[in-house]
């Protein structure tokens, strides 16, 4: 048997030629970039390369151009045709989404539920040396409110047991609690947006009711500070955080499910004192999840109590974020203080803990 040569078909070199063209022009973009760009990726230790924050920041730089573009028509197509919104986001009914980790079994640790009760306690006995009592408020997540809009999507099991789990050490610790799931199932309206994760202006203001109701137990007689509601009448879309996990913010109206649409309102205090005149004190401090920075629940919650509420709450928070930046400010608080309201989302539950969660709970043993 003699060997052949096996000389490629010419027809097939000038898609050769063009992908190695084309793989050339990328080599050469990405290291023109990234060698232009070499005083963003500087310093830094191990752990930064450990955690993935280096290789986030090489991804970023190397995007093309148009890498926007492409992945907005990927995401409306995959919509579109298929129904599926990503690993983040999972469609209920028709244009309910959810946020897919409140559907998922949570793999927190062994005790994990204590531990954050611990920190409840060594919170709430700081506080108290100043006189202060604290009231935790724990929203349920949207796929236990909304259940009738998930139309087959069924949560897991142990996700659902989590907040029964935790509001019964609540109750055994004689920690100060609101149950907003009773609250909520008082109404039937929707109590969250539908393409968002936070609450709507229904469901703020029934929060913010149960809440003041019981802050009142700690604060007494309803106090005299007045608000005003301004509405403009006028109907706005409102772009959910839904909407951009799935990719599909910048996608065309027929391309992605439609927005909420919602009544642009503002809530402002009423001021009656003069330039010369004592403002009223602050008695309520709010550290809060994004929940207590939408739908003016902040300002709703003042209303029911009558006192205007002096609101630390941040994006992004979780279980602690907020109420470490308060005690990190501590020293700033007015000493008319009488209530700190800690509120965070049910799925903040069974996060892994923070490295601060994880220093107080070392001071502790």
């Amino acid at each position: 048997m003699t060997n052949q040569s096996v000389e490629p078909e010419s027809r097939h070199w000038p898609a050769a030629w063009a992908w190695m063209c084309f793989f050339s022009l990328a080599l050469i973009w990405g290291s023109v970039t990234l060698i232009s760009s070499s005083s963003a990726l500087e310093g830094g230790s191990l752990k930064d390369w450990g955690n993935g924050e280096k290789v986030k920041k090489i991804n970023n730089l190397l995007h093309l151009p148009f890498q926007s573009a492409i992945n907005t028509w990927n995401a409306s197509i995959r919509y579109r045709l298929l129904g599926d919104l990503g690993p983040q986001v999972t469609l209920g009914c028709p244009d309910w989404l959810f946020f897919t980790a409140g559907l998922s079994p949570q793999r927190a640790a062994e005790n994990i539920l204590q531990h954050r009760m611990n920190l409840i306690k060594h919170w709430s006995a700081q506080l108290k040396q100043s006189n202060i009592e604290l009231l935790v408020v724990t929203v349920p997540d949207k796929s236990r409110i909304e259940a009738n809009h998930l139309c087959g999507v069924r949560p897991a099991e142990s996700t659902k047991a989590s907040l029964y789990q935790w509001h019964e050490r609540m109750l055994q610790e004689h920690i100060a609690t609101v149950d907003l799931e009773t609250a909520f199932n008082q109404s039937t309206v929707p109590k969250y947006f539908r393409t968002d994760v936070h609450l709507n202006m229904h469901g703020a203001a029934l929060a913010a009711q149960a809440v003041g109701q019981a802050a009142m137990l700690h604060l007494g007689e309803k106090g005299s500070q007045q608000f005003k509601v301004i509405e403009s009448g006028e109907t706005i879309a409102r772009m959910g955080d839904l909407i951009v996990l799935a990719g599909l913010e910048h996608a065309s109206p027929k391309w992605r499910p439609p927005l909420d649409q919602v009544v642009s309102e503002d809530i402002q205090v009423i001021r009656t004192a003069g330039l010369l005149d004592d403002s009223p004190v602050v008695e309520v401090l709010v550290a809060g999840s994004s929940n207590s920075l939408r739908s003016h629940f902040a300002e709703r919650l003042g209303m029911s109590i009558g006192r205007e509420v002096w609101n630390l709450s941040l994006d992004g928070s979780n279980f602690s974020g907020s109420i470490q930046a308060a005690f990190k400010n501590r020293k700033q608080w007015p000493a008319s203080i009488k209530l700190v309201i800690l509120e965070f989302s049910e799925s903040s539950l069974t996060l892994p803990l923070t490295q601060y969660e994880e220093s107080i709970l070392m001071r502790m043993q």
